[in-house]
């Protein structure tokens, strides 16, 4: 028997628990794949097609911005969901958000164009990816949270890696779409309409995700806090009163994971394709190759955390990940794929290493009452610190310096901004989901304190 871990079981059958994860899994598979594919379409069409009057850089670097859009979203989204998933429940959450990223993705492949609507086409465009990331922002905090409050005890790790693998399969699935149409349609082709059935195929993922989501029960350690009539009334506000160190912590030490996703995965492809000399169908057939490997590292990593903990896992991931930004430009900019692929491993690895382990880690930080808020905030606005602005960072940094050092150096810094916040955090592996709220525990002064 390993401390608390054991002692806070969740109080569901594993069937009901396996159900519940792969229901998250599903469901977050469709979020991403829906939000992903923005992001390879602003990589390769949506400068000339929405921002026609810039040059070939500026119109990349506008559609870059827009798709930071998301993430300028993504933190309104998890507050507002993350004030219902705590009063009201997280199962009711993962229905809403799935519902508002469909709509929005399947209006984006009616959009018309600059050429057809002129100045409407781009405010549109931005006004959709506002909607995507709303969406996606209260996704994540209630999929990971029906996970790892429906764990047995001593598997919320893996259990929790659950939803993470949504991330890597839905740009798997969105990645793989985007190199069927490719190479199945001309250029020209693609330009005029390939680019918009992967959107439109939202609408079937979308009927498939929530009929699978409506089934699964609501979560057993939020039913007990009803029951009692002990929910929050603002939780958002009281886990920032109660949690003010832990929030930033969590946030910090999620920076580095975050930005090196989409160095990868949105500007790699932009730069892979427009300045080293790779085939876009080559880079988009590797990006989906190194996606189905992520989903192997992250249950693995989850899995590992169960038996040495949260902590050792981010810390080593972040300091591997700093060591190896120069090797992996170097590598990319080789123009041999199999290198390509090569360095994108290694970078996947470190990152997985924080991101299989992250559902239980966020979740254990925090207190029942208030845990899809915190885990929601710490997670949200790392994604805008560390994601929504990474391409368009990445481009201006060449586009200056005329050198892919400077994206290193970039790699580098967010690295080691979270691995400082990571060993200022405490473990929390072996915590009673259930127990005392007092988890401000969360970091190392926080324990002091609760002593």
């Amino acid at each position: 028997m390993r401390g608390g871990e054991r002692e806070g079981g969740s109080g569901v059958s594993s069937g009901e628990a396996r159900r519940v994860a792969f229901a998250s899994f599903i469901g977050t598979t469709i979020e991403w794949y829906d939000f992903f594919i923005y992001g390879t379409a602003a990589a390769l069409v949506f400068g000339q097609l929405f921002f026609p009057g810039f040059s070939e850089l500026a119109g990349t670097l506008a559609a870059f911005a827009s798709f930071a859009v998301g993430f300028i979203a993504r933190p309104l989204g998890g507050v507002i969901f993350a004030h219902f998933g705590d009063r009201v429940g997280r199962k009711p959450m993962l229905v809403w958000s799935l519902m508002i990223m469909g709509v929005a993705t399947l209006l984006m492949g009616l959009l018309p164009t600059y050429e057809a609507i002129g100045v409407w086409a781009p405010i549109l465009l931005v006004a959709l990816r506002f909607m995507q990331g709303i969406g996606v922002g209260g996704e994540w905090g209630g999929a990971a949270l029906m996970s790892v409050e429906h764990a047995p005890s001593g598997r919320r790790g893996f259990y929790g890696s659950w939803p993470q693998v949504g991330v890597p399969t839905g740009l798997l699935l969105g990645t793989g779409v985007f190199a069927l149409v490719s190479s199945l349609v001309t250029d020209a082709q693609f330009t005029a309409w390939g680019w918009r059935v992967p959107f439109l195929l939202s609408a079937l993922l979308i009927v498939v995700g929530l009929f699978i989501r409506l089934k699964i029960s609501e979560s057993p350690v939020f039913e007990r806090v009803m029951e009692r009539r002990e929910e929050a009334r603002m939780p958002v506000l009281e886990a920032l009163r109660a949690y003010p160190r832990t929030i930033a912590l969590a946030t910090g030490s999620f920076i580095g994971t975050h930005a090196t996703f989409y160095v990868a995965t949105v500007w790699m492809v932009s730069y892979a394709t427009g300045q080293v000399g790779y085939e876009r169908t080559t880079v988009l057939g590797a990006n989906t190759l190194l996606s189905a490997s992520d989903i192997l590292f992250i249950l693995a990593f989850g899995a590992l955390s169960d038996l040495v903990g949260r902590r050792p896992l981010f810390l080593a991931g972040m300091a591997v990940l700093a060591l190896f930004a120069f090797p992996y430009l170097w590598l990319v900019e080789s123009g041999a794929i199999a290198l390509f692929i090569l360095g994108g491993l290694v970078v996947q690895a470190c990152r997985s290493a924080v991101y299989g382990p992250q559902s239980a880690y966020f979740s254990e930080l925090f207190g029942t009452r208030v845990r899809y808020s915190g885990a929601s905030l710490s997670y949200q606005i790392a994604s805008i610190l560390g994601g929504g602005f990474a391409p368009l960072i990445c481009t201006s940094l060449v586009a200056w310096t005329g050198s892919s050092d400077a994206v290193a150096v970039y790699i580098i810094a967010v690295a080691l901004i979270s691995f400082i916040s990571s060993y200022l955090l405490s473990e929390t592996y072996r915590r009673d989901l259930a127990g005392k709220e007092a988890a401000s525990a969360g970091t190392v002064a926080g324990r002091a304190a609760e002593r």
